[in-house]
């Protein structure tokens, strides 16, 4: 009998500068469990001796490389390994002192937004997952910023402010956003305290810019809810660039997992081009261009859902009749002329419009029942209906359309000096809104319709009676209006005798709005201070006035009636920060930290259903907001980059307006309708309700993005998102938001993702395979709701013939599989 001898084969894994490299993966051809380099880059491994063995060495940042090797018995040889940079390497993060790490602007790696796990399949999928940031509804892309709703955040592409669709009412409607992911260069948000170059919101800026590529290049992507395909390049002497972008979208497979069966048809189109031109080597002028059209048709069918408690089980069944359809069409331009006559000077020309042709109709009739079921689990017919509590019907009408135009013309200029830049603008912008809105709800319950019309005591109603509806808003509206603005801004930096850095931003903005005749003024500063420590700490402060002028949807109260004397909202930010680079099992990462006060005053009260927002259209409230937000992001994998966030805040306002009476008898005995025995009214008195919770006052928020890779195979990747959010306030139907006591359940989501890169640069193909033009091919598995958590959204409200309202949830999206595939060329 002979036995198989062993040579050993050792030495060190470097990178092309001779660095060490840790965890690279060495196996043979023998022995493909194999060992893994420490962390000086060193490895020894035992092959068979007499025989040619393949080597093999990879890492997960660094190209797979192959060698053939053969000892002789005993021998032991020194390899050393040098590795180039792999084609495929995943976001790799090095932490180092950014250029913008004084400002209080968050920059996001546009690598990480194919690998996120979204149902919507938006871009802001990765903004849900940053500090500050909130949102209870995967199906849509809108997201809540410290407390403050969407309407209060800017957005930019290119220095250009993006607007959206007014009537989007829910997240299935909603459609893509405008923000291609495929044509993103860089990416910098800010959750509060921003600079006077953004413009007046009151909550937060998400600043986006495209790119201008140096070579041909594109993808194709597609999956089970729609696909896109983009191409940039820049031919000849490379003055000229373009980058194009086709989405195509329909969620109706997502849709389906929601309670209400029925026929989802949605259908969302999004052109988008950004050109560019090198007129001179001083004069560039750009193009930006989108055309989006968001269609949605519903026709449902019936739904069932159980709901209240172990000693109360109901369930609510309901039959439909007839549809909805929604239809957003958009056209957005812009073009920019970029002159730099020094190379520390840029002065910028940019025109821009939107227009908006918005339809929303629908007549749905819902037939229901509330049941009650058998909870008695010795009783055979457990878990059906035992008695029914109700049944009614209602009827929902809507003929809404709106047509709205948007147009500016703005410079911007930026002067950078030794010690810091002087950046300003000035810009006009004229509205114009032409709004037909006719909308109605009538509820029946048993035949009566409710509210019940008033009657004439000892009369027999009469088919002359007036039908009362429970809700009822009909107007036309055209609105016509302009804005100036104009910013002044300067940043300063210097260092101290003990190499301490400063540095100092002050600016102010002013906007005017020729509808109120509003002039407001918004002083800011920020200061930031790194000191020379050992350590890497900076420490940053922010502040100013961020005031917030209405735009059409805050001017509209609930009837359809506008409060053109209506006054710019205003929040007072207080932001203390600070970060702090460090490294954990020899990587790097980073620990940011703030607290943050917000006073508000002349605030416009609103309600949200779903993602529709209703304002009171009345500057009729003051408001707080505090709270601290945590966040650490860095290698807890070795070579790929994730975060977690944990946020804290509690937002209140008081609404002036909002009262209620008590009443009471002559024995000192509060009166209830419907169960005082004694209604003679003695005395009463006024309630204030004071301070109450804001429809976004989330208490906590924890969110987590992960990424995972197989470490002897880094094609295999894994993508995790985890969100919670404590639970939202709410409260029956009615304009008294003093009701909403109540709160939905708290929202817990994950979604897994798993990818494999079939193919990169490096894969050798033949003349005639359909890829060999490629320079990756990706295939992506998503898990989405991997718990199976049934999250609500919302509340339907149904009544029975006694006026008892029984609040049913609106569940979210349940557990599904998506597929997708992209490839690179």
């Amino acid at each position: 009998m002979s036995i198989a001898q062993n040579a050993t084969l050792s030495g060190k894994v470097t990178d092309d500068k001779g660095k060490a490299i840790e965890a690279a993966s060495i196996s043979t051809s023998s022995n493909t469990e194999g060992v893994i380099s420490n962390r000086d880059g060193s490895y020894s491994i035992e092959i068979p001796m007499g025989q040619d063995i393949i080597l093999n060495v990879t890492h997960i940042s660094f190209k797979a490389q192959q060698w053939k090797v053969n000892l002789k018995e005993g021998e032991t040889r020194v390899f050393n390994v040098n590795m180039k940079t792999s084609s495929y390497k995943i976001n790799e993060v090095e932490v180092k002192a950014e250029k913008d790490r004084d400002k209080p602007m968050e920059s996001v790696d546009p690598k990480n937004i194919k690998y996120i796990p979204s149902p919507n399949g938006s871009f802001e999928a990765i903004i849900k997952t940053l500090p500050g940031v909130s949102s209870n509804n995967e199906l849509t892309s809108q997201y809540n910023v410290r407390g403050g709703s969407f309407d209060e955040n800017l957005v930019y592409v290119n220095d250009i402010e993006i607007y959206r669709p007014f009537l989007i009412r829910s997240g299935n409607q909603e459609g893509l956003s405008f923000i291609n992911p495929d044509l993103i260069k860089n990416i910098d948000f800010s959750a509060g305290g921003f600079e006077s170059r953004y413009g007046d919101k009151m909550s937060s800026v998400l600043a986006v810019e495209y790119k201008e590529p140096n070579e041909f290049a594109g993808s194709v992507t597609g999956g089970l809810q729609g696909g896109s395909i983009h191409i940039e390049g820049s031919p000849g002497n490379h003055r000229f660039t373009h980058i194009s972008g086709v989405r195509y979208r329909s969620n109706a497979y997502v849709l389906g997992s929601l309670d209400t069966d029925g026929d989802y048809r949605p259908s969302f189109t999004d052109i988008q081009t950004y050109m560019t031109y090198d007129i001179s080597s001083k004069w560039e002028i750009g193009f930006l261009g989108n055309y989006a059209r968001n269609k949605y048709e519903f026709i449902p069918e019936n739904r069932e859902t159980g709901f209240g408690t172990i000693q109360q089980a109901l369930r609510l069944t309901i039959f439909f009749e007839g549809q909805e359809l929604t239809d957003f069409e958009t056209y957005f331009g812009a073009i920019t002329n970029t002159y730099k006559p020094k190379p520390n000077l840029e002065l910028k020309l940019i025109t821009s419009a939107f227009r908006s042709f918005e339809t929303e109709t629908f007549d749905i009739l819902g037939q229901y029942f509330i049941d009650e079921l058998e909870r008695d689990l010795s009783n055979d017919n457990f878990g059906d209906v035992a008695f029914n509590r109700g049944i009614g019907s209602y009827l929902n009408h809507a003929r809404n359309y709106l047509d709205a135009t948007v147009a500016n013309v703005q410079h911007r200029g930026k002067l950078i000096k030794k010690n810091g830049t002087y950046e300003w603008g000035i810009k006009f912008q004229h509205e114009n809104i032409e709004d037909r809105l006719s909308e109605w709800d009538l509820i029946d319950s048993a035949g009566y319709s409710i509210p019940r019309a008033p009657s004439t005591p000892g009369v027999a109603p009469t088919g002359a009676q007036k039908l009362t509806l429970f809700n009822s808003f009909k107007a036309r509206n055209t609105l016509s209006s302009n804005r100036a603005m104009a910013y002044l801004q300067r940043t300063l930096r210097w260092e101290d005798k003990s190499e301490n850095k400063y540095i100092f931003t002050a600016g102010v903005r002013a906007n005017y709005w020729d509808l109120n005749e509003e002039t407001v003024i918004s002083p800011r500063a920020n200061i930031a201070f790194q000191p020379k420590w050992d350590r890497d700490f900076l420490f940053r402060f922010s502040t100013g006035y961020y005031y917030q002028p209405p735009f059409y949807r805050e001017l509209r109260d609930f009837e359809g009636n506008l409060n053109k004397d209506l006054k710019a909202q205003r929040s007072i930010h207080f932001v203390l920060g600070a970060d702090y680079n460090f490294k954990a099992w020899n990587r790097p990462f980073k620990f940011v930290g703030e607290a943050y006060y917000k006073k508000m005053d002349n605030i416009i009260p609103y309600e949200i259903d779903n993602v529709r927002i209703r304002y009171y259209a009345e500057n009729s409230a003051n408001a707080f907001a505090v709270g601290a937000d945590f966040k650490i992001n860095g290698e807890f994998v070795k070579g790929v980059d994730s975060w977690l966030n944990i946020g804290f805040m509690n937002i209140q306002e008081d609404i002036r307006t909002d009262s209620y009476t008590e009443y009471f008898n002559g024995n000192g005995e509060q009166i209830t309708p419907g169960s005082s025995v004694n209604r003679d009214t003695a005395s009463f008195r006024v309630i204030k309700p004071g301070h109450i919770p804001r429809p976004t006052d989330q208490r906590f928020k924890l969110s987590l993005f992960f990424q995972d890779y197989l470490p002897k195979n880094p094609s295999y990747q894994m993508h995790l998102t985890f969100h919670y959010g404590s639970g939202l306030p709410f409260g029956p139907p009615s304009n008294e938001r003093y009701k909403d006591t109540l709160r939905i359940p708290a929202y817990l989501r994950v979604d897994l993702g798993f990818s494999k890169e079939l193919l990169n640069e490096d894969t050798k193909l033949s003349a005639k395979s359909p890829f060999r033009h490629s320079k990756s091919v990706w295939i992506g598995l998503d898990i989405f709701n991997l718990l199976q958590k049934n999250n609500t959204l919302s509340y339907l409200w149904v009544t029975d013939v006694s006026n008892q309202q029984y609040a049913v949830p609106n569940f979210l999206t349940s557990r599904q599989l998506n597929l997708r595939l992209q490839v690179k060329f």
